[in-house]
C-alpha cells in the first residue's frame, strides 16, 4: 500500500514548476548618509560646496560603534581611495587604509604604511566587516578597525587623536599608483573619533573666492564701482 502511494505522489506531481535552489541574495551597498553627520559620525568632504558622499570628490566618515570605528569613504575616481594617520601633515610615517578597485571589478580593503614618498603594503590587516563597490565611476567603501591595537608601528591607536591625510588616485592591476592631486587635502587639526564634525574643504576649482584676501578684494571692488569715479 505504502509504495502505491509513493508511486501515484511520483507520477502525478508536476516538477516543471519547481526551481533548482539559489544561493542567498548579496545584500546590496548602504549608501552613505550624510545627513548623520556631525550627529551621529564625524565627517569630512571635499569638492564643491553642498556635496554628498556620491558627488565629493572626496568623502570620508568616521563613528564608534563598540570597540570598533567604522569609516566609510568615497572618492571620483576607477582605483583607489584612502585616509592615513598620522602625527603631523606630511606624508610619511603614516598609517593607511585604502579601498582598491581591482581588476576584477571587486573593491579591497588594504593596508599600508606610507615609507616617505611611497606606500608599503602591511600583510597585518585591522579591517574587518569590509564592504566596497565600484559605480558610477566612484570607489566606495565601509569597514571597521579596531579603537585599540597592541602596540605596532605601522597600526595607529584610533583613541589617540591624528591628522587624517586624504588621498585617492588611479589604480593599474590592482596596485595603487600617485594620487590625483599633487598636494592632497589634509585635516586642519588632529581628528578625535571621540567628536563628530561635519567639515567642508572645497576643492581647487572653489577656493579661489574663498580667501580673505580675495573676500576683500571682491569688497574693495564692489565699492568702487558702487561709489564710481572722482
Amino acid at each position: 500500500f505504502l509504495f502505491l502511494v509513493f508511486y501515484l505522489v511520483m507520477t502525478c506531481a508536476d516538477y516543471t514548476g519547481y526551481p533548482f535552489p539559489t544561493a542567498p541574495p548579496v545584500d546590496p551597498f548602504a549608501k552613505i548618509r550624510v545627513d548623520d553627520c556631525g550627529k551621529t559620525k564625524g565627517c569630512f568632504r571635499y569638492g564643491k560646496p553642498g556635496c554628498n558622499a556620491e558627488t565629493c570628490d572626496y568623502f570620508l566618515s568616521y563613528r564608534r560603534i563598540g570597540a570598533d570605528v567604522e569609516f566609510e569613504l568615497s572618492a571620483d575616481t576607477d582605483g583607489w581611495v584612502a585616509v592615513g594617520f598620522s602625527s603631523d601633515k606630511k606624508m610619511g610615517g603614516d598609517d593607511v587604509m585604502a579601498c582598491v578597485h581591482d581588476d576584477n571589478g571587486r573593491v579591497r580593503i588594504q593596508h599600508f604604511y606610507n615609507v616617505g614618498q611611497w606606500a608599503k603594503e602591511i600583510q597585518r590587516n585591522p579591517a574587518r566587516d569590509e564592504e566596497g563597490v565600484f559605480e558610477n565611476n566612484r570607489v566606495t567603501c565601509r569597514f571597521k578597525r579596531p579603537v585599540y591595537v597592541p602596540r605596532e608601528e605601522t597600526i595607529v591607536d584610533l583613541h589617540l587623536s591624528w591628522y587624517y591625510l586624504f588621498a585617492w588616485g588611479p589604480a593599474i592591476q590592482g596596485s595603487i599608483t600617485r594620487h590625483d592631486i599633487d598636494s592632497p587635502p589634509v585635516s586642519e587639526r588632529v581628528v578625535s573619533i571621540y567628536k563628530y564634525e561635519d567639515i567642508f574643504m572645497p576643492s581647487a576649482a572653489y577656493q579661489t573666492f574663498s580667501s580673505p584676501f580675495c573676500l576683500l578684494l571682491i569688497v574693495a571692488l564692489t565699492f568702487y564701482l558702487l561709489m564710481g569715479t572722482p
